[in-house]
């Protein structure tokens, strides 16, 4: 039989040197969720099915990952899935642990699975970050997430914008023109990114006479001290969320027209974009989903992003193999000085081949310093250091390189 030796389609490998930066921004955001409070979760990567269905999560209302996700069946013939994202397991872990003190500041960083269609930058299963404040109603908390991300993406050296809604607001601007069908023009509201807005318009048509359609667009068009006069639902709390911001340096930017997930956001919504293009991170209010299998609603808010995203866009230094030990017949002494510079912290490795060999093989891998053990190192008690980059050699005694490389 012949076996295809090819990764499934929308799945990827990771290799050095990009392995190597994604681990470095994965540490910078972890850094900054335990800076915050933060404290992480696990889940299992499969749930009951059940626990996923549409109807189970959301009211008559479908999400595209919903939608999207794996279906598996044990060898009980259970029904299971693959985690399409972790939001929805926190209905299932309060249901399990109602005495978990809140505010519940959770983050998890994890790999989840979606059975989609692939494109250059699409992929089924990828790392999404996510950062969860559980019990607390405040606008401080959605202030919390919003400066978060911000802090990570300024370590990271990626320029972004913040844009900011709220979906009462939303519901109230539609329920003004006395359209009924709220959700599914708020779908066709989500596409405005994505066709021009004749198209729109024609597709708002189906739900909508042509007055109502001229009469949205142009409250859609108004500022947000509009609705905040005229007592439109949600406009105050947006308000509120942008002066808090401001007085914390955060520039933030309204769009009326964004919806993001139709199935369960609540309130204020906010999405962090590169200027101009496309989403880095996105997150907002969902008070009726944790609580709903303990029967009461539990406030919550949350951010989330993709490591893949992430990488690409982020500038940074990330560690690699510092040093390769090279022994020309000298092993034992060269043994012993490994073990000291790990004992150090200096990342290193061990290499009996010949110097040019070993030399290639560093070049091969970016190693930045090489030293060599022989004879005449060994006679003088001293090292030979060079930096791989510019070539320079220097003698240095065990205290010395420990105090350089580290």
């Amino acid at each position: 039989m012949k076996i295809e030796i090819d990764t499934v389609k929308g799945f990827q490998d990771f290799l050095p040197p990009e392995s190597l930066k994604r681990n470095k921004v994965k540490e910078v955001i972890e850094k900054f969720y335990k800076l915050y409070g933060f404290l992480p979760i696990e889940t299992p990567v499969i749930e009951f099915d059940e626990l996923m269905r549409p109807e189970t999560l959301t009211e008559n209302e479908e999400d595209e990952a919903v939608s999207d996700r794996f279906k598996l069946k044990d060898r009980a013939g259970r029904n299971l899935g693959l985690r399409y994202e972790f939001t929805f397991q926190l209905s299932r872990i309060f249901k399990q642990n109602p005495n978990i003190k809140l505010p519940f500041r959770r983050y998890q960083i994890g790999p989840v699975f979606r059975d989609e269609p692939v494109s250059q930058n699409r992929f089924r299963q990828f790392v999404q970050c996510d950062a969860d404040i559980i019990g607390d109603s405040s606008i401080d908390s959605d202030i919390e997430l919003i400066s978060l991300v911000s802090d990570i993406l300024k370590e990271l050296k990626i320029s972004s914008e913040i844009i900011v809604n709220n979906r009462k607001l939303l519901n109230s601007i539609v329920e003004s023109v006395q359209i009924q069908n709220i959700s599914a023009i708020l779908k066709e509201l989500d596409k405005k990114d994505k066709i021009n807005e004749d198209d729109l318009k024609a597709n708002l048509r189906k739900y909508a006479d042509p007055n109502q359609i001229i009469t949205l667009f142009k409250l859609l068009e108004k500022p947000l001290s509009f609705f905040e006069e005229n007592a439109f639902d949600g406009a105050s709390e947006l308000q509120d969320l942008i002066s808090k911001c401001k007085n914390l340096g955060l520039k933030i930017n309204f769009s009326p027209f964004m919806v993001r997930g139709l199935a369960y956001y609540t309130g204020n919504i906010f999405e962090i974009k590169e200027p101009g293009k496309n989403s880095i991170a996105a997150g907002g209010r969902y008070d009726k989903l944790v609580g709903k299998y303990l029967e009461r609603e539990i406030p919550a808010v949350g951010i989330s992003f993709g490591l893949e995203r992430m990488s690409e866009l982020a500038q940074v230094k990330f560690d690699n193999t510092k040093t390769i030990v090279i022994s020309i017949d000298e092993y034992p002494t060269a043994e012993k000085l490994v073990k000291s510079l790990r004992k150090s912290g200096v990342s290193c490795i061990l290499s009996k081949d010949k110097p040019g060999k070993a030399l290639e093989y560093a070049n091969s891998y970016s190693i930045p310093y090489a030293i060599f053990i022989g004879e005449k190192e060994i006679e003088i008690k001293k090292f030979n250091l060079r930096n791989m980059q510019s070539g320079e050699e220097k003698l240095l005694t065990e205290k010395q390189l420990i105090k350089m490389l580290s």
